[in-house]
């Protein structure tokens, strides 16, 4: 399976992959109003792509779309993401004071420094277990060796941790996030000399 960067011809196809990839996800599902939840889901990873992967970060897919991983880069402004602040809390609709709560809880433990940060990366549920998503992320990890630069992941999913730890990522943090919320795990891959 070929992995190489998106374009915007891929952003329906990378979309779906990652709203069908996600749909169950403990984040999304407490992060995002219930209300029309599915069309909120696409609409986010829309945003997410067209606005902050694509123009501001990096976007790595299979050549069949069915992983999708998408980074942001030392580079990317730090304020990009203010400037769809409204457009995150719309989608959240209802959850929106939840959301920015846990947002404000997960950013304690991230990197300060300038750091490759795997901020999505989905592969569809009916290709799963299948070396897809090592495949798609790998070419961002060694960007940022490239750059000699750390990566950071987030997951609200301990199935994640194991094959995160396989890719040189270690758990530096393990929090409950506010009101019973989803167990919160950061990870980060020290830079390469």
């Amino acid at each position: 399976m070929g992995i190489r960067l998106a374009t915007t011809a891929d952003v329906e196809a990378a979309v779906q992959t990652l709203a069908r990839a996600f749909e169950d996800y403990p984040m999304t599902r407490v992060g995002l109003d219930p209300h029309d939840y599915l069309d909120r889901l696409t609409q986010y990873h829309r945003l997410f792509i067209t606005e902050i992967g694509l123009p501001h970060g990096r976007v790595w897919i299979a050549e069949d779309a069915s992983a999708v991983a998408v980074w942001t880069t030392p580079s990317t402004p730090p304020d990009v993401f203010r400037s769809h602040a409204d457009a995150f809390r719309d989608l959240a609709g209802s959850r929106a004071e939840l959301a920015a709560e846990y947002e404000e809880a997960m950013g304690i433990f991230r990197p300060r420094e300038p750091s490759w940060f795997l901020t999505l990366v989905g592969v569809d549920p009916d290709r799963q277990r299948q070396g897809l998503g090592r495949a798609v992320i790998t070419p961002g990890l060694a960007a940022a060796d490239a750059d000699h630069s750390p990566a950071f992941v987030e997951t609200q999913e301990p199935t994640n941790l194991h094959f995160y730890e396989s890719l040189g990522f270690t758990v530096i943090a393990e929090l409950e996030l506010p009101h019973r919320g989803p167990i919160h795990y950061a990870m980060y891959r020290p830079a390469t000399n």
